[in-house]
């Protein structure tokens, strides 16, 4: 798969997808965290509003290379790439919206307001067109008769 196709899938299997788990380092453990998307078109870039104090962004600076986590139906996407602290004022006025205020009560003016881009370098993929009751019979059958189960398809993109 070349890599525009494989953005385009990425794309496709994360659209739609509000939430997601960001993974940092603090350099001596793993630390992951629940994180609301804020993005328009996927290039390659994700974006998302933060607080320029918070332990995320210390680790960051010291760690830059991030992991984030997406489920979405029947498809899950492991994004790896270099996450920064952007301060773009057009930028965050370009992504803001209300729902945020639950957790940036003074919107764009909030102390603190930073953006976190992350500029992603490969992701995995896994994707099934089955439901989930579909796939998880396909597992107890497999388990049943000692075939292996099918999992859909499984790739890797570069970006």
């Amino acid at each position: 798969m070349d890599r525009n196709e494989g953005v385009k899938k990425v794309a496709e299997l994360m659209n739609g997808a509000k939430l997601c788990t960001l993974t940092t380092y603090d350099g001596e453990n793993l630390v992951s965290r629940p994180m609301g998307l804020q993005q328009i078109e996927f290039d390659g870039d994700l974006w998302f509003f933060t607080y320029k104090d918070s332990n995320k962004v210390h680790e960051i600076t010291e760690h830059s290379k991030v992991n984030l986590a997406f489920e979405n139906k029947s498809s899950w996407v492991s994004l790896s790439g270099t996450a920064n602290i952007v301060d773009d004022s057009n930028k965050a006025e370009e992504l803001w919206n209300p729902f945020l205020k639950a957790w940036f009560p003074d919107g764009l003016e909030t102390e603190g307001l930073a953006l976190l881009k992350v500029e992603a370098e490969s992701a995995e993929y896994w994707d099934s067109n089955d439901p989930k009751v579909v796939q998880l019979f396909g597992m107890v059958k497999a388990a049943a008769t000692g075939k292996q189960a099918k999992g859909g398809e499984n790739e890797t993109v570069q970006f």
